[in-house]
């Protein structure tokens, strides 16, 4: 429940949110942060969170104040009572998980020991693409790397304090060359993705109300129509901007060893033999994996992890 808005003698928009339920604030935003050193989001000391976004209405920064069952917002910029509106769904005040039974008894203990995680949701496809095409079969070192180096360069300061930057709108990437990406280490298959995705980001946001509303599948047709843009890409996206409990990241390096050293103790996996182990689950198979991804759990390592390769090899 949202109290009134107050607009404050600095220009800033202040308001707070009282949850009915305990809700894990900060492990939802958790996957919209790009490593530490992510420029348009910070994890703050006293259980502040603060974000920069692009909204409608133009450039905003956010500041969540976690106490108990209060949130505490500030926003900054023009967009800021319309990033203040999306705060809820930012936050899992929307997501549903009564739909999710348990099937594995370790499932079960992970959703009693974590009775607060929700999924969250910005709403927004072109902030969390960008940055999903560009972690696409790279280390996570690699990926944040050029997308800093893109932020700092091509978005623009945020407003209020903090110091963070928004990042490039779509227009803008749209029409950036190949060379400007090289410095970044972002090789041209991974460039190409992004300026063809950028091209398509206003067909992209307008799908989003029709995803959170319950149907991502047009959504997802249309992410996956564009050429560099898999499986994985889509999940990465429909997990961050629909808030979607069945999104799962078919591809990804690590996942499928993850849920089938967690599901069957067996310590190596295939995408294939992940979504067996996740069927029962269709529908929440997302939060599912999410349990298990909070869980700490890890299969034994017996072969090289994912190595940094030389943007020529790319």
């Amino acid at each position: 429940m949202r109290d009134s808005l107050v607009i404050s003698e600095r220009g800033a928009v202040l308001d707070q949110i009282r949850l009915p339920a305990p809700i894990d604030v900060a492990t939802a935003l958790r996957p919209l942060l790009r490593g530490s050193g992510d420029p348009t989001m910070r994890l703050e000391p006293g259980a502040v969170i603060r974000r920069a976004t692009r909204t409608p209405d133009g450039p905003a920064t956010v500041a969540l104040e976690l106490r108990r069952d209060v949130v505490r917002v500030t926003a900054w910029g023009p967009g800021a009572e319309r990033a203040i509106e999306g705060v809820p769904a930012l936050v899992g005040l929307l997501d549903d998980p009564t739909p999710f039974v348990a099937h594995h008894a370790l499932i079960a203990e992970l959703a009693r020991r974590m009775p607060a995680l929700r999924l969250g949701r910005t709403g927004a496809v072109w902030e969390v693409l960008l940055p999903a095409i560009l972690e696409q079969k790279v280390t996570g070192t690699e990926a944040w790397r050029g997308y800093r180096g893109l932020v700092r360069a091509h978005g623009e300061p945020a407003p209020g304090p903090g110091g963070l930057r928004v990042g490039p709108p779509a227009d803008v990437v749209t029409g950036l060359p190949y060379h400007v990406f090289h410095p970044f280490g972002v090789e041209r298959r991974r460039a190409d993705t992004v300026r063809r995705a950028a091209a398509l980001a206003p067909r992209l946001e307008a799908a989003v109300a029709q995803a959170t509303s319950g149907d991502p599948a047009p959504a997802y047709r249309l992410l996956r129509a564009i050429p560099g843009i898999g499986a994985w890409t889509a999940a990465e996206v429909g997990l961050r901007a629909f808030g979607d409990p069945d999104a799962v990241s078919v591809g990804d390096f690590h996942l499928k060893h993850v849920v089938s050293w967690a599901l069957a103790g067996e310590p190596r996996g295939t995408d294939e033999r992940m979504l067996e182990l996740l069927e029962p689950y269709r529908g929440q198979r997302g939060r599912a994996v999410r349990l298990i991804e909070l869980s700490g759990i890890t299969p034994p390592r017996y072969g090289p992890r994912l190595a940094p390769k030389r943007i020529e090899a790319l």
